[in-house]
């Protein structure tokens, strides 16, 4: 009687060791293409591109004297922009 029912629970028994082992294996493999597919993302995205933003600078100062307004440049890399007409009027509230 015990004979009949070794069988079936030692098929099971292997069944179950087997999708186991197989589980853990698939799960590895699994962890495997994701760290592959992080590690190409961390290569073709820009990460600092992302979190900077352009940030105001000082480059000159604005007079009025004698009603005409005189510029004056502190950074004379902006000097093409000046002259090329590249610039914009913001009026504080």
């Amino acid at each position: 009687m015990s004979l009949d029912l070794l069988l079936p629970f030692g098929f099971l028994f292997v069944l179950v060791i087997y999708f186991m082992y197989t589980r853990g294996k698939f799960e590895k493999e699994i962890l495997q293409i994701y760290d592959k597919k992080f590690e190409q993302w961390k290569k073709t995205t820009d990460f600092k591109k992302n979190q900077e933003k352009p940030c105001k600078e000082l480059v000159g100062l604005v007079y009025k004297e004698n009603y005409t307004l005189s510029i004056e440049l502190l950074d004379n890399k902006v000097l093409d922009a000046l002259e090329k007409n590249r610039f914009q009027i913001k009026e504080k509230q």
